[in-house]
């Protein structure tokens, strides 16, 4: 059987109020598109972690870095990949672990239920990309 074709799509947030929200509702529309994709399944599961994915990687990039926010989405070969790139060439580190934390759990969180996760300089910025199994 073949591969199924690749499926992605890229959205610029720009940080306004509701940015966030946008970013989760097009992860869903993006996923019911993809789900339509001959050889690409799309569990509930997965939909809900990629949100939450999403959400965390966004707000991260929202909070940390003036300017705007890429978010690409890509489906292939029973992989979700969700990069979001920021203006802040810092790269993230995850924080011991530490229930008397209030906030900054966003990273350790995407680590938690991702697959993988890479963070790269780019010549202007960073880039994060997480990856989850379509399959669930």
């Amino acid at each position: 059987m073949a591969e199924a074709a690749p499926v992605e799509v890229t959205v610029a947030l720009d940080g306004a109020d509701g940015c966030i929200a946008d970013a989760r509702h097009r992860t869903s529309d993006f996923l019911a598109r993809a789900r339509s994709a001959p050889g690409l399944p799309v569990p509930v599961r997965t939909l809900e972690l990629a949100q939450l994915v999403v959400s965390e990687l966004v707000t991260n990039a929202l909070k940390y870095a003036p300017g705007p926010v890429l978010l690409r989405l890509g489906a292939a070969d029973g992989v979700l990949e969700i990069e979001v790139w920021d203006s802040d060439p810092g790269l993230p580190l995850a924080r011991a672990a530490d229930a008397g934390r209030v906030g900054q759990h966003g990273l350790e969180i995407v680590l938690a239920v991702a697959r993988d996760v890479e963070a790269r300089r780019e010549p202007v910025g960073k880039r994060i990309t997480a990856r989850l199994a379509l399959s669930g």
